[in-house]
């Protein structure tokens, strides 16, 4: 096969490099999260499951069965761009999670479209926060995180924001943190996002990581609902402290579209938790899932 070699009269040779290197992007589509030398993501681009998906990748198990009782959700980021929501809407996705902010410096650009797109739509909608414990405290990162789209209405349309919590794809896996520095970072967070909002924050997480990072810690099942993260037909073995997940993200799809979530319970159930008259996690069972007996 000939490549055609396109002919510019009267151009420079660096114009032309310029021209074919912008015309190589555009048909490449998003750029990846990556550094231009090959190395970490850029800080920022991560977005819910890049550290999941990472370390405990997919089980090869098939997706779980549709359950009656359990409300189809979705979470995005600035991976996805502009987000087609009335097809999703028309899919039977009824809620969704739109990634605002990470860090104390980054907000998602597109955060307007799916924050507010969704909520247009009739779905239930919710902010969550990428945290990066190794570069700014947990209540500086929670104060970021109101400021920028994670706050709390009760609208009963708008979920309590959600703490992305993680592998850390921009170097050690715990973020240079001991497991008693995590839990007392996660505890910041959490304490100042329920004092600035009036709701406990949702924890994102795999089980894997959480013992790991946090050696298993079980203060927080009591107060913070679970938003559990595993690739497989069945939620697994959940971590310390929880009996029952409230969220179950199901599968990964990496950047490119969406990533499939359930919630632990009808629709109507998903807009009383939004609303805060629902119980947060212990009311829910865990169908199909594994129960924390560790202490």
């Amino acid at each position: 096969m000939r490549i055609p070699i396109l002919r510019f009269r009267g151009r420079s040779r660096p114009f032309l490099t310029g021209a074919l290197t912008c015309l190589l992007l555009f048909l490449s589509g998003p750029p990846a999260a990556s550094d231009t030398t090959g190395g970490a993501p850029v800080r920022g681009s991560a977005y819910m499951g890049i550290g999941v998906l990472a370390h405990d990748g997919e089980s090869g198990e098939p997706p779980p069965d549709p359950r009656a009782s359990q409300t189809e959700g979705v979470d995005v980021s600035s991976h996805q761009r502009d987000v087609d929501w009335p097809s999703l809407w028309k899919s039977g996705t009824k809620w969704a999670y739109t990634k605002a902010t990470e860090g104390t410096s980054y907000t998602n650009p597109y955060f307007a479209q799916q924050y507010d797109g969704s909520f247009d739509v009739g779905m239930v909608r919710g902010a969550y926060h990428f945290a990066t414990p190794d570069t700014a405290g947990g209540a500086a990162q929670a104060d970021w995180f109101v400021q920028h789209g994670g706050g709390w209405s009760n609208d009963a349309r708008t979920l309590p924001g959600a703490l992305d919590m993680e592998w850390n794809p921009y170097g050690d896996s715990c973020y240079g943190k001991s497991k008693s520095g995590m839990v007392s970072w996660i505890r910041d967070f959490l304490e100042r996002y329920r004092s600035r909002t009036g709701r406990n924050a949702v924890i994102y997480t795999a089980t894997n990581w959480w013992i790991e990072c946090t050696g298993d810690y079980a203060g927080f099942g009591a107060t913070n609902p679970l938003w559990i993260a595993r690739y497989a037909s069945t939620a697994g073995t959940l971590p310390a402290g929880w009996t029952s997940y409230t969220m179950w993200q199901y599968t990964s799809s990496g950047p490119t579209v969406g990533d499939h979530d359930r919630f632990n319970g009808s629709q109507d159930g998903l807009r009383k938790f939004a609303t805060g008259d629902a119980p947060d996690a212990k009311a829910l069972r865990a169908p199909g899932s594994g129960t924390a007996s560790r202490s």
